[in-house]
């Protein structure tokens, strides 16, 4: 990272663990010249840029804020057209279904209210992507049982007696949804590669549930496709009683339209070349789904088309990803493989940057841990949490008088939303001030949902504390 005044990132963080992300992202922040980045990193995005430039037809246009400024914005212009705004609505209604479903069987824990909130903001931004040309779903599993797979006490590395990962316990049933977290070379490849059955524990048990199938995604795969077919030929091999029609609607989904279903794949770009394996594991009806890196040279239209897709995937999914979007809005639980081990890790992403911050500190030493233990500092720490008690309580109670007041709003403002009269260019100004004021109303909603969220936790814990 040579001195410069001008900065130009093609994809910087392809390839980088999360740790490496989040490193380039306070870099960057601070950076002091004038930087042009490529980037399909949504959260990446939001944290680095002040401006957004949208290449279409042939177009440069700039947006001025972060790129969830830039779907708000682009969403009120396609809500003028009054086609778009009908498919609009169909997939708010889409996305809507996957919050209602999600939170009917949450529970309160981090991790869950996390994938709350990346759903409800997916709700936001469905409307900003109604022309994506991608939409697929998957298929239910030909076959499901439980478990899918269990592993008991297996461990599994390269070399015999030299275990990467030791005492795995892991058992996957349909519905599970897990994100392998840690750093590079900590073994979260290597744990998918068991689980896929590409290796054997060197020991321990690994058992697979009788008939299933499972779906692999790794990045070397793309090198496995036949170079001189073309993607309608790699279905077709699949399944020989299928029609070419068939087929072809199929690949549709993933951007396979006209003579490009016909085109041998050797000359398709890195992303052509994802989305038709992506395809490929689509059609053949997995129980159990295992994407290592799936976002690596897919565009922000196709990563959206396979985060939708996935809310409905019927079996068990496991996903080693550095894109934090994918990770909040598909899964609920997240393991944490490192220092050998693969456990379940307690809390979100926000909990995993914390924890990457904290990982290296030198732990407290044995006069300092038992000068925090005595008697006298666990009174005055005692002491300490009562009198927290009574202003988290009211912070509690204020919040949750300020959402119900925002809902209110919400649902005003909806109503209104709701006539079809809107939608006219002699409204067009009331209508995007309306949407406006939508917009702004969801985010304070946010906002004081997840200060209620804190709020909420830290009364417990103290609570705990005292008691």
């Amino acid at each position: 990272m040579c001195r410069s005044d001008l900065l130009l990132l093609d994809e910087p963080t392809n390839h980088l663990d999360l740790e490496a992300v989040y490193w380039l992202e306070e870099w960057l922040r601070a950076y002091p010249g004038t930087l042009i980045v490529i980037s399909h990193d949504r959260d990446f995005l939001d944290r680095v840029v002040t401006h957004i430039a949208h290449i279409e037809q042939q177009r440069v246009k700039l947006y001025t804020g972060s790129y969830s400024d830039f779907e708000l914005a682009r969403a009120e212009h396609l809500a003028n057209q009054q086609a778009a705004h009908q498919k609009q609505q169909r997939e708010i209604a889409h996305m809507r279904s996957f919050v209602t479903r999600f939170k009917a069987k949450a529970t309160k824990a981090r991790q869950a209210q996390s994938r709350i909130k990346a759903l409800e903001r997916m709700e936001l931004i469905a409307p900003a992507h109604v022309d994506s040309p991608f939409h697929f779903d998957f298929f239910p599993p030909s076959r499901l049982a439980t478990p899918l797979l269990d592993l008991d006490k297996a461990s599994v590395g390269y070399y015999e007696n030299k275990p990467l990962i030791s005492n795995i316990k892991m058992r996957l049933a349909p519905g599970d949804r897990i994100g392998l977290l840690g750093p590079n070379g900590a073994g979260k490849s290597t744990l998918i590669k068991l689980i896929a059955g590409v290796l054997e524990p060197l020991s321990g048990k690994r058992k697979e549930g009788k008939e299933i199938r499972i779906g692999y995604f790794a990045q070397h795969q793309l090198e496995q496709l036949r170079p001189d077919d073309s993607p309608l030929k790699h279905i077709q091999r699949l399944n020989k009683l299928a029609s070419e029609q068939e087929c072809r609607n199929f690949l549709g989904g993933f951007g396979f339209h006209g003579d490009k279903a016909l085109e041998p794949v050797a000359p398709f770009s890195g992303g052509e070349k994802a989305r038709l394996v992506l395809a490929i594991l689509v059609y053949q009806k997995p129980a159990v789904l295992l994407l290592d890196e799936p976002t690596n040279h897919l565009d922000l239209e196709m990563r959206l088309a396979l985060t939708v897709a996935l809310q409905d995937f019927e079996g068990a999914l496991v996903v080693v990803s550095h894109d934090r979007h994918l990770l909040r809005t598909v899964t609920d639980d997240l393991w944490l493989v490192s220092n050998g081990q693969a456990t379940v890790f307690d809390g979100d992403l926000d909990d995993y940057r914390q924890w990457l911050l904290n990982k290296d500190k030198p732990e407290k030493t044995a006069e300092s841990s038992s000068a925090v233990n005595n008697k006298k500092q666990d009174r005055q720490l005692a002491a300490q949490q009562r009198q927290k008690l009574q202003p988290l309580r009211n912070t509690v109670k204020k919040a949750e008088q300020k959402m119900e007041k925002l809902n209110e709003a919400l649902s005003s403002l909806e109503m209104q939303l709701a006539d079809t009269a809107l939608y006219t260019d002699a409204n067009k100004d009331k209508l995007k001030d309306l949407l406006q004021q939508q917009a702004d109303l969801k985010t304070q909603l946010e906002e004081t949902e997840m200060q209620w969220f804190d709020a909420s936790e830290q009364l417990e814990a103290a609570q705990a504390a005292e008691e």
